[in-house]
């Protein structure tokens, strides 16, 4: 196939709307979760397990399936992940049960761990070094992508036809992106193979512990209460579903403003950078019950948590890439698993604090956590 620049930057376009179509698949239920809920008869709580199992199975796909498939062609192993994925999301938008929508969430997971571990570092095998900075800050702009269009697009196609209509989107998507790899992508032999070794050599750094210590609290603060930011909109600040599609919007639009930000100032100043995405989440979770009751106030503090919020994955990315120059695919895949274990946990305790305390209650402690993750890091980096 041509090696033409423009087919190459394609391909990292495929690449980024892969992941946006795998970011927006795992966070959909957010602004869908009460109507989902009621669907099975399930509480807030109960429903958030759509958020935690694809979190949990991630988190132990990505080092299994990248030592699995480590002399695999990482173009058949991309395009066989979003086959998956456009599995999942039919199964999700036929659901029969709830324990049929669990499944899809689990085939989710697994298209997490193959895809966003070896897809996310690829740019360095695509576009030519000068390149490779812009080309992987492109990749991952599709994780706010994800908030500022996939899950208020996903949102409003719930709530015009039906939950079960935005995964049936989804899913042309997934079988869209799929297409596009087979085309643009080159032949992608396996390069520098990562081993079991290379995994816990890596752990055994002291970056990589900072890395790991500063990336589980402030997404643990993060998911934990985003999960159920919909029903804190509804009950707390009173707005309509259609109203909070809107709000949804103006957070994922100031993500990607964060994202692009951050990618900025990431690599002349790491931890200024980091601690201070997670000081802003903090500020934001922890005066949202204070004045969340209040339209302004809701829709303002939501635009200060996604400005945070989008510096967070380029942020943690590249605290793992600093701590492991020598072998990026190895980051990559402890930054994938670290993020999603803790995302799952994230979203299953905030479920249980919403069902004993209510959404109040579970603002105030990820703000604590978040609060803990900008002290911590600042103190053992100076």
């Amino acid at each position: 196939m041509s090696t033409t620049p423009l087919v190459r930057w394609l391909a990292v376009a495929a690449l980024t709307l892969g992941i946006f179509s795998i970011v927006t698949s795992e966070i959909l239920p957010i602004g869908l979760l009460t109507a989902i809920g009621a669907d099975f008869g399930l509480t807030d709580g109960v429903t958030g397990l759509t958020m935690t199992l694809p979190g949990i199975v991630a988190a132990l796909a990505a080092p299994a399936l990248t030592l699995a498939t480590a002399r695999l062609d990482r173009r058949v192993m991309l395009v066989a992940m979003m086959a998956l994925l456009a599995a999942a999301d039919v199964l999700a938008a036929a659901a029969w049960s709830y324990e049929a929508m669990l499944v899809s969430r689990v085939l989710v997971g697994l298209t997490i761990g193959g895809f966003w571990s070896v897809g996310a570092g690829l740019a360095g095998r695509l576009v030519p070094p000068a390149a490779v900075g812009t080309a992987t800050a492109l990749i991952f702009s599709a994780v706010p992508l994800g908030s500022v269009l996939g899950v208020p697009a996903g949102t409003l196609i719930g709530h015009a036809a039906g939950w079960r209509a935005a995964f049936a989107v989804l899913a042309g998507l997934a079988l869209l992106v799929l297409v596009a790899l087979l085309v643009l992508l080159p032949p992608l032999p396996a390069d520098r193979i990562t081993a079991a070794g290379t995994l816990a050599a890596l752990l055994r750094r002291r970056g990589t512990a900072i890395a790991l210590l500063a990336t589980f609290l402030v997404v643990l603060a993060h998911f934990g209460s985003y999960t159920y930011v919909t029903p804190f909109l509804e009950q707390v600040t009173g707005l309509h579903p259609a109203a909070v599609s809107s709000v949804l919007l103006l957070y994922g639009a100031a993500g990607v403003a964060g994202n692009f930000v951050a990618g900025r100032t990431v690599t002349a100043h790491p931890r200024a950078t980091f601690t201070a995405a997670g000081a802003l989440i903090a500020a934001a979770t922890l005066l949202l019950p204070v004045v969340g009751g209040t339209t302004g106030g809701a829709v303002a503090l939501l635009a200060l948590w996604g400005l945070a919020y989008g510096a967070v994955p380029v942020c943690s990315q590249a605290w793992f890439a600093r701590a492991a120059p020598d072998a990026p695919e190895a980051a990559t895949v402890v930054f994938t698993s670290s993020f999603q274990a803790t995302f799952a946990l994230g979203a299953l305790a905030g479920g249980m604090v919403v069902d004993t305390l209510g959404v109040n209650a579970v603002m105030l402690c990820a703000g604590v956590a978040a609060l803990a993750m900008a002290a911590s890091l600042w103190a053992l980096t100076r």
